[in-house]
């Protein structure tokens, strides 16, 4: 098997147009000497997400945004599936809000798709691409188990956040503080598999 590639530091694109996600992975960069630019500062287009898993679609975003910067670049394509529907959104979470991101309208066709189904099991998956302007990437899969509820509850996260309550909690994501669900969050998970592989040098 071969050795993963380590970041040696410096500039590093986050190639999201997510305003929360970019928040969180500085938050989460700030400490390994990386210096994050979000792929909006920098004019980047966002690619077609054209994959069939997370993991292909996170890989599409952080290579073509390491070609087109020429640094390193951060990538996740992250999700909600639903066990009652078999999984979706799942790669259509981003898309079942719309242009407009209205996950308020994303969230109420959820709960209206689940309907009466009192199987309200769900998780959270992210798959993160670290990528670089070769084209190498390096890519880990991070998930959270859950449960749905309803109506939302909490005013922070974003997206799904506020219908999602982690296994071994009785708060939202949207209830808790950012601290507390970056500690168990799937974006976490996969942070600290990639953090692990190509962030220590020893």
């Amino acid at each position: 098997m071969a050795e993963h590639r380590h970041f040696e530091g410096g500039a590093i694109v986050i190639a999201s147009h997510n305003a929360g996600k970019v928040q969180e992975f500085a938050d989460l960069l700030a400490p390994l000497g990386a210096e994050a630019s979000p792929a909006a500062e920098l004019g980047l287009a966002e690619p077609a997400e054209s994959g069939e898993t997370f993991r292909a679609n996170a890989e599409i975003k952080a290579v073509a945004a390491a070609r087109a910067s020429g640094l390193p670049a951060l990538a996740d394509d992250s999700g909600l599936q639903a066990s009652a529907l078999g999984g979706e959104p799942g790669i259509y979470s981003a898309r079942w809000a719309g242009r407009r991101r209205d996950f308020g309208r994303a969230m109420e066709r959820l709960e209206r798709e689940i309907g009466d189904d009192d199987d309200r099991r769900a998780r959270f998956v992210c798959a993160l691409a670290l990528a670089w302007p070769d084209g190498h990437c390096e890519t880990f899969e991070g998930v959270v188990q859950g449960s749905l509820v309803w109506p939302p509850r909490g005013e922070n996260g974003f997206g799904y956040d506020p219908v999602f309550v982690p296994r071994g909690h009785d708060v939202t994501f949207a209830e808790m503080a950012a601290d507390e669900k970056g500690a168990i969050s799937h974006r976490a998970d996969a942070f600290r598999q990639l953090m692990a592989a190509c962030f220590n040098n020893g």
